[in-house]
């Protein structure tokens, strides 16, 4: 594994953070794409926290008739079950790895780390957070499925294996059927993780409902300083 780092937009808190959220975006978005949802999130000042928004590399996506963008892995097909492109899946992996190693380096316990994605970088923080060897402070999925859940069980770390873990689907996402998702949920609480589950009737995006509910999770999973 290299030590690049990605470009990331950062927001930190007027003192030091107790705790930091590394938060990816989906397919074709940058890092400025949930930037607002810091400010949206309204979290107390006994809560100070450190924002991380980076970046997916460039590269060509087969369903967009290879067109390069910024993905954290190609899309090979429509159906996203299927030829699942677990190279870069790893090497994202390896990326948010590094800017977790960054916040580490910087004196953050990782149990005070949490990861957060929507769409593709909802699966890569779902996939890097249940195989990563120390302990995380939660993770939070939005409009996502897990493409390497097959692997997990062989794969996965111990040490988060109680995780908490958020899930949450729009009823008619398009882009990834709620059915992926539910499989992905389903497999999780077969190997014993503990889901928190929210779905809404909307496609594939976010909603004030959805910004809600996950501004109560974040509340109920850190502690304040």
């Amino acid at each position: 594994m290299t030590s690049e780092l990605l470009e990331c937009v950062e927001i930190n808190p007027e003192g030091e953070p107790v705790y930091v959220v590394i938060w990816l975006h989906g397919l074709g978005a940058d890092g400025h794409d949930f930037e607002a949802y810091a400010h949206a999130m309204q979290l107390p000042e006994s809560l100070p926290v450190r924002y991380v928004f980076p970046s997916a590399p460039q590269r060509s996506v087969t369903v967009r008739m290879g067109t390069v963008t910024r993905a954290w892995y190609d899309i090979v097909e429509m159906d996203v079950s299927r030829n699942v492109d677990v190279a870069n899946i790893s090497a994202s992996s390896n990326l948010l790895r590094n800017l977790i190693q960054r916040e580490l380096d910087a004196g953050i316990p990782s149990e005070k780390i949490l990861l957060a994605g929507f769409s593709q970088g909802g699966a890569i923080v779902l996939h890097t957070a249940l195989r990563y060897e120390k302990t995380l402070a939660g993770v939070l999925v939005m409009s996502a499925h897990l493409p390497t859940v097959a692997s997990l069980e062989a794969e996965r770390s111990e040490v988060n294996r109680n995780i908490p873990i958020l899930m949450a689907h729009g009823e008619q996402d398009p882009v990834i059927p709620i059915v992926h998702a539910r499989s992905t949920r389903e497999e999780l609480t077969r190997q014993g993780y503990t889901i928190q589950w929210y779905t809404y009737p909307m496609q594939h995006h976010a909603c004030i409902e959805e910004l809600r509910d996950m501004r109560n999770w974040l509340l109920a999973v850190m502690q304040p300083a």
